[in-house]
């Protein structure tokens, strides 16, 4: 074996070539001119202009008064309860009906689908004019 019969092991490898016909060369893949040429470029989301241009409603994010009350039927209220019970939110999530949400108990609204035969005694929550004849009729009180 001579020298000029060696074999390397590892190929050479191409240097990229610079100009026109290179694979690097000139903008180096980077496009024209401007901000996205240049490092460290970030370009501004579009959706963001769409979101800044919206116009945002009174006490937008912040006012609780916009939370929107968790229906319950009087139905759910028949079966759950036992007579002469407290319906209020707190005992509503102990029942597993409604979760806690944001670390507060939710909002009730209790509507008037189905019949009631227990008196049951209901505070700290909303109650539909039919839901309050109901309550009254058998025997309970709202506060």
């Amino acid at each position: 074996m001579q020298i000029h019969n060696l074999k390397r092991i590892t190929k050479n490898k191409k240097t990229a070539t610079v100009g026109r016909g290179g694979k690097r060369g000139k903008t180096s893949g980077r496009g024209g001119k401007g901000q996205t040429a240049r490092a460290g470029h970030k370009v501004r989301p579009e959706v963001r202009d769409f979101i800044k241009r919206m116009p945002k409603l009174r006490g937008y994010a912040f006012n609780s008064k916009n939370v929107k009350a968790s229906v319950i039927n009087v139905a759910d209220l028949e079966l759950l309860f036992v007579d002469n019970e407290l319906v209020n939110p707190s005992t509503i999530v102990k029942k597993g009906i409604l979760e806690i949400g944001a670390g507060k108990n939710p909002k009730v609204k209790i509507l008037s689908n189905g019949e009631l035969t227990k008196k049951l005694e209901i505070s700290g929550c909303l109650v539909s004019a039919g839901a309050k004849i109901k309550i009254e009729k058998a025997g309970g009180s709202i506060k």
